[in-house]
């Protein structure tokens, strides 16, 4: 093992989002070290245990700014085909959604492209998507599959999702998410899709360890409890752990679902019921916040903080990044929009889009600044942490380094 650090950042403000009795757990004149990949020291300067240049190979000074970990952006569908701002266009110049889908769009349009589109194809439309995200402080991502809806379009999504993390060099986490509507050769055969999601798809896709996870969408447009149960089982046998779009148009149970399950996250949760919140909180799932769908779609109904805080579920904030409810490329506008949408705080935010957020991915290694975690952190053009949420847009990241490494963005 080496005697010098790799790295030793100094007088940094370290918002290091562990709980450590104050807010952001901020740590003022503080020192940020890092080893192999991993934080060695997170603590004030006056606490380091010699001459910064006898500690590390390369020492930096952050000038006073703000150190944060880096992103987590624990929900995102974002490789997908094509967009579909042409319906932004129509749905605001009058068309309904049965027009819009009779003509040819909505999800099965996306569906019909990602089909379309070869791999590499695919991936040179994903890739800016992501490093936009990562421009924005991202350093994990999770990316669901669910424009494919068959095994080998599917497959092509994760593989995709894979080759992201592999290009920049940032977390990739993947989600299948077979479960997300009915594709057109199986019109009015719901029954029959989820047969083959069930009895060909989940099974290979466990198989070949294309992913992470697997994920479901529940609501009256789209699969039911039976039908999502069933998915959840296959994936538990496959020793898989499940997250589940929950109660985004109508309370269907979907919370309660998802914890009984154990699942790593519920998600939207617009419509969750008191039972649901209290199964989730016993459960220790997640409840993962996605204001730009609430925002896309102009919903009324605002996801129940108030409940989730008072039974103690950790709440998430992801940006729900798709290309037809939430074309959204910041995460850090997903955390403004939580706080003026949702009212959560500024602070919830920023853990939300961390520490609770690598909870919502299985992760322990990851969001929080601490000796052992990974050397995931962002330093920013702030000197408070509440500024990542206040201001809307705008470049203010300064450096990204993603395991101890400057992180690539081009």
């Amino acid at each position: 093992m080496s005697l010098l650090w790799d790295g030793l950042l100094l007088d940094c403000r370290l918002a290091t989002m562990a709980a450590n009795g104050t807010a952001f757990g901020l740590v003022d004149a503080a020192a940020l070290g890092w080893n192999d990949g991993r934080i060695v020291f997170a603590a004030p300067m006056s606490a380091l245990p010699g001459r910064p240049a006898a500690l590390a190979r390369t020492v930096d000074s952050a000038h006073g700014a703000l150190v944060t970990p880096g992103l987590i952006d624990c929900h995102t569908h974002l490789v997908f085909a094509g967009d579909r701002a042409a319906e932004f266009d129509l749905r605001l110049n009058g068309a309904s959604y049965a027009e819009i889908a009779k003509a040819g769009g909505g999800i099965l349009s996306t569906v019909a492209k990602t089909r379309a589109a070869r791999e590499d194809e695919l991936l040179a439309q994903s890739l800016p998507r992501a490093r936009m995200l990562l421009a924005d402080g991202v350093t994990t991502l999770e990316i669901k599959s669910g424009y494919g809806l068959d095994f080998a379009s599917e497959a092509k999504m994760l593989r995709v999702a894979r080759r992201i993390g592999e290009t920049l060099g940032i977390g990739v986490r993947t989600t299948f998410l077979g479960a997300h509507a009915l594709p057109p050769e199986f019109a009015g055969r719901q029954a029959d899709y989820v047969d083959e999601a069930c009895i060909h798809m989940l099974p290979q896709i466990a198989q070949t360890g294309l992913a992470d996870a697997v994920d479901a969408f529940c609501e009256n447009i789209a699969f039911t409890p039976s039908e999502v149960r069933r998915v959840f089982e296959t994936a538990r046998a496959h020793g898989l752990p499940v997250k589940l779009h929950a109660d985004q148009l109508s309370d269907s149970g979907g919370a309660a679902l998802a914890a009984e399950f154990g699942a790593l996250s519920a998600d939207h949760l617009e419509y969750a019921n008191a039972a649901g919140i209290a199964a989730m909180a016993a459960a220790g799932s997640v409840a993962v916040m996605l204001p730009g769908a609430f925002y896309t779609l102009r919903e009324n109904t605002l996801p129940p903080i108030e409940a989730f805080r008072r039974h103690g579920v950790a709440l998430a904030v992801a940006s729900d990044l798709n290309p037809g409810t939430s074309p959204l490329l910041s995460l850090r506008h997903a955390m403004n929009m939580a706080c003026t949408l949702f009212r959560m705080t500024p602070e919830e935010a920023l853990r939300g889009a961390t520490a609770h957020a690598a909870r919502a991915l299985g992760l322990t290694d990851r969001g929080v600044l601490a000796p052992g975690q990974r050397a995931d952190f962002v330093v920013w053009d702030a000197g408070h942490p509440a500024e990542l949420c206040y201001w809307i847009g705008g470049a203010l990241v300064r450096r990204v380094v993603v395991g101890g490494r400057q992180a690539v963005s081009a």
